[in-house]
């Protein structure tokens, strides 16, 4: 019951996105050159306009709970997509999403927002000292937890999304990557907190 709510509910905001979506030949060009398909780009565009629901148009989510997008490793949202798509990784709104995409789809819009950029935020008191467990990490997340081709951008992410994610690895709710599974279940949640603040005031 509750997933036809919500596939219903985002099949209607699809539509109306679309009813809205570009449809003279510039507007069309410009989805294109921003990396969305050339076929059927009023409806994929739609696609893409529903994920800012969330993730925000400007590319803050709405909720901290939900990862910032734009500027992340394109292999990563790819990966990602994939793994809603086949039930690896677990959120109903985004397993839905996963489904109404093509392969080629998926591609697209894993590259349109990692050429985005990292919202910016003000500034806020200065970083604290790295905990100790930070150069583990740091091994596949790259200095400053700037992410790169072994793993994705951390820093500037929520500590809400963060720890939860940590929890979510450390007790076997999430299990789309192994390593990161291991490594959570090692670390105290003492230690996941102190982790997770520290990465999102970078």
């Amino acid at each position: 019951m509750i997933n036809n709510h919500v596939s219903t509910a985002f099949r209607a905001l699809v539509v109306l996105v679309a009813l809205t979506a570009p449809t003279n030949a510039a507007e069309r060009t410009a989805l294109v050159s921003q990396g969305i398909a050339p076929t059927g780009e009023r409806e994929y565009g739609a696609k893409l306009l529903v994920c800012a629901i969330c993730h925000g148009e400007k590319g803050v989510p709405k909720n901290p709970m939900i990862p910032v997008i734009w500027g992340q490793q394109e292999n990563y949202l790819l990966k990602q997509l994939h793994d809603f798509e086949s039930g690896n990784r677990d959120f109903e709104a985004m397993a839905w999403t996963a489904s109404t995409l093509s392969q080629s789809e998926m591609a697209s819009a894993a590259a349109y927002f990692a050429k985005k950029s990292w919202p910016a935020r003000s500034i806020g008191a200065a970083a604290a000292p790295p905990p100790a467990t930070a150069a583990v990490c740091q091994a596949c997340h790259q200095q400053n937890f700037a992410g790169g081709v072994p793993a994705p951008r951390l820093a500037g992410q929520s500590y809400e999304y963060l720890v939860e994610a940590m929890r979510r690895y450390a007790e076997g709710e999430r299990a789309n990557n192994a390593d990161m599974a291991n490594l959570m279940k090692v670390l105290s949640p003492a230690e996941r907190e102190t982790m997770a603040r520290y990465i999102s005031g970078l």
